[in-house]
């Protein structure tokens, strides 16, 4: 199972810019969690923070007991080893076939022999639809085979905590969909924790555990999809509904004026709650379900005494 993170009073500046502050969330161990946010919100710096590729200047990033902001480099270095990420263009070597590809961790991190790492190659492939094109060069395919292929690479030294950056980037909206049920068997399979930063919205609404916003420099809301789908918080239902009318503007300077016009606009209607996607037949049950819907259970017992009969309140 994946390995829980906790994330403590996080604030990230470049030079008097400061891309956001004070956030503080827990992705829950082996649920699959989505961070939503207008362009330009700092998604990509967040997950990179999560992994330690970039030092915010204040708070934790807990994993097991090694803070990734400030624990010795060679702590943060092996940790980091718990960890695969998808990143947004697949990162690919241009110069080595997909095989090669795949294979560059386990060749770079341990001491397997060929065979060794033949076989969790195949097997890794297998499992992103991708056997049969190990000798393809990453200029020869489609942009979702290479978006497959960065999943394989990062699922090679079995991490216990999955990051992906946009995974839907240049895919078409079927080729998302294709993704996004891969994502979730993914998940059913090896049990990994797993964060996705992304705007697209048909990811956002079935396939996570878990959904978080940011907007103007601050986490707006985290917790179960139940009960982020059903939020009231204007900016929420205004990103999900795709509405152009409330806090978001058509670029942040502008956000704040609209901020202040929104007391006098219409509420966005309330969303329903979309099924989430369940893995593919023959496909275990994933466990993260279970353990989100206590959770909102549990959530939801201590909230009745004030929002009981509330619209939307889970049951």
């Amino acid at each position: 199972m994946g390995i829980e993170v906790t994330v403590e009073g996080l604030s990230k500046s470049f030079g008097s810019q400061t891309v956001w502050e004070d956030v503080t969330l827990t992705l829950p161990a082996g649920e699959v969690s989505v961070m939503l946010g207008p362009s330009g919100t700092g998604k990509t710096v967040f997950l990179k923070s999560v992994i330690g590729l970039l030092r915010p200047e204040r708070g934790r990033v807990l994993v097991g007991d090694v803070d990734m902001v400030s624990s010795p480099e060679h702590l943060v270095y092996e940790a980091r080893k718990l960890f695969g990420v998808m990143f947004q263009d697949g990162a690919l070597f241009g110069s080595m076939n997909l095989y090669d590809n795949i294979a560059f961790p386990l060749r770079e991190h341990t001491r397997k022999k060929e065979s060794q790492i033949r076989q969790i190659v195949m097997e890794r492939m297998d499992l992103v639809g991708l056997l049969g094109s190990e000798a393809k060069l990453p200029g020869e395919i489609s942009g979702g085979m290479r978006k497959r292929a960065g999943l394989a690479r990062a699922l090679v030294l079995d991490p216990q905590i999955i990051l992906c950056d946009e995974p839907d980037s240049g895919l078409d909206p079927v080729r998302t969909s294709y993704l996004s049920q891969l994502l979730i068997d993914l998940n059913a399979q090896i049990d990994a924790t797993m964060l996705i930063v992304t705007h697209n919205l048909d990811i956002a609404t079935t396939v996570p555990d878990n959904l978080g916003m940011l907007f103007r420099r601050h986490l707006v809301a985290f917790g179960p999809r139940e009960l982020l789908l059903t939020s009231e918080e204007p900016v929420v239902r205004q990103f999900l509904g795709g509405h152009r009318h409330g806090p978001i503007g058509m670029a942040e300077e502008k956000d704040q004026t609209a901020l202040e016009l929104e007391r006098d606009l219409a509420p966005a209607p309330a969303r329903d709650v979309p099924p989430q996607l369940e893995p593919s037949p023959g496909l275990p049950s994933r466990q993260a379900v279970q353990r989100r819907q206590r959770r909102v259970a549990e959530l939801a017992g201590e909230r009745r005494p004030a929002t009981a009969s509330a619209p939307g309140d889970p049951a």
